[in-house]
This record gives structure tokens, C-alpha cells and sequence, in this order.
């Protein structure tokens, strides 16, 4: 018993001595692996790309329907467009390759020109007692929201200062392209204000109703808007 009492003491220091060297090597390892993600995030060396490569598994679920509506409106013409933004942000005092970012950004996208048919009223539609000359009296044509195309949509450079690629390592959604596709939205819905979309939705409205209507056996049709 006095034995073991005596080499109890020996025995604790030699794993407490294991325990203490092995924290050295532990923390050159993490070191090493932090500087290898950095590398690989930052600066894509040959190589790094594969050791680090990252797999991409579509995990979401089915498209849930929730409301059905009426169209109540006709869309009589619908315009594509392609903007470019170059959209730089700039941070006061300090030079952009701190912090700071400029987007270089295509976009493709459409606007839609339509008449609204659902606030029509009782005075809308005139028709003669013979049933052969109608009256529509119309709303003028508006411009629906830009719609981005994806498929036509893409970055093509993107410059981020230091503060900004650390930042992005620890943001749910890194180096986001909000900003860029509300400025491309507006781009190309002010593109369309400076269009004929709307005119050419009324003109396409109006062939569409007067080859209705006269199907249906009336001589003249006409359609104003207002």
C-alpha cells in the first residue's frame, strides 16, 4: 500500500506532463486548419478548392398554393430589358481595401402593361338598342412590378475590402445582392415609364375587344380611355 501511495503522485504528474504537450500541437493544428479555410475562402489557391469543396442538396419542400384570384385585368404588352449596375459602397476614413465593396452586376428582367378590368362600372359598357354599336370606356393602361429573370441575371465582379469578406464568414447571408437587384428593379421599371409599353397595351386591348365583340355580331365597337 505504501508503494502504490508513493508512485500515485509520479504517476498523475507524467499524464499531467502528456496533457500539458499535447496543447501545443492541438493548437498548431487549429491554427493550420483556420489558415487553410481563410485561404481557401479568400484566395482560391490551386488546390484548396477540392480539400474544402462544399455540396450542394436541395432539401426544400414542395410549393404550397395558398389563395387563387380572379385576372381582372388584360395585359396587352410586356417589354424585356438588360441593365447594368456598378454599385459601390464606401466607408468614410478608411481606404476600400479595408472596408468597402463595388458590385458589378447584369440584369434581366420584363415589365407588363395592362388594363385593369375590376373597377368597372355600370356606365363602362354602352350598348345601341340594336345590338350592333358598343361603347367601352376604359381605365388607362398601368405598368405591373419588374420581374428579375434569374436565368438572365448574374455578377460579374464583386470587390469586398477586408472588414467585408471577414464579415461576410460570419453572416447568414453573405455577400448578399439585395441592394444590386432593387437598384436593377428600379432601373428597368424606370426604363419602361419612358417606354410605349402602356400605349401599346391600350392598342393591343382595344384590337382584342373589338375582335370579341364583333363575334358576337356587333358592326361597331369602340374604346376609349380615360
Amino acid at each position: 500500500m505504501a508503494d502504490d501511495t508513493e508512485n500515485r503522485p509520479s504517476r498523475e504528474r507524467r499524464r499531467t506532463g502528456r496533457s500539458v504537450r499535447g496543447w501545443p500541437l492541438a493548437a498548431a493544428l487549429l491554427t493550420l486548419v483556420l489558415v487553410l479555410v481563410l485561404l481557401g475562402r479568400f484566395f482560391h489557391p490551386p488546390g484548396l478548392g477540392d480539400l474544402f469543396g462544399t455540396e450542394t442538396k436541395d432539401r426544400s419542400g414542395p410549393a404550397v398554393l395558398k389563395s387563387i384570384q380572379d385576372m381582372n385585368r388584360h395585359e396587352g404588352a410586356a417589354g424585356a430589358y438588360q441593365v447594368v449596375v456598378d454599385l459601390e459602397k464606401d466607408a468614410r476614413f478608411l481606404p476600400d481595401a479595408i472596408r468597402g465593396t463595388r458590385t458589378l452586376y447584369v440584369a434581366g428582367g420584363s415589365v407588363s402593361a395592362y388594363v385593369d378590368f375590376s373597377g368597372l362600372g355600370e356606365n363602362a359598357v354602352t350598348v345601341d338598342e340594336k345590338r350592333t354599336t358598343a361603347t367601352l370606356r376604359l381605365p388607362h393602361a398601368r405598368l405591373a412590378q419588374p420581374f428579375l429573370d434569374p436565368e438572365r441575371s448574374y455578377t460579374v465582379s464583386k470587390q469586398r475590402g477586408l472588414l467585408d469578406r471577414l464579415g461576410d464568414l460570419f453572416s447568414d447571408n453573405p455577400a448578399s445582392e439585395q441592394a444590386v437587384n432593387v437598384l436593377a428593379a428600379e432601373r428597368i421599371g424606370d426604363a419602361a415609364k419612358e417606354s410605349d409599353l402602356t400605349t401599346r397595351a391600350e392598342r393591343n386591348t382595344t384590337a382584342m375587344l373589338q375582335g370579341l365583340l364583333r363575334a358576337l355580331g356587333f358592326e361597331r365597337v369602340t374604346v376609349t380611355y380615360g
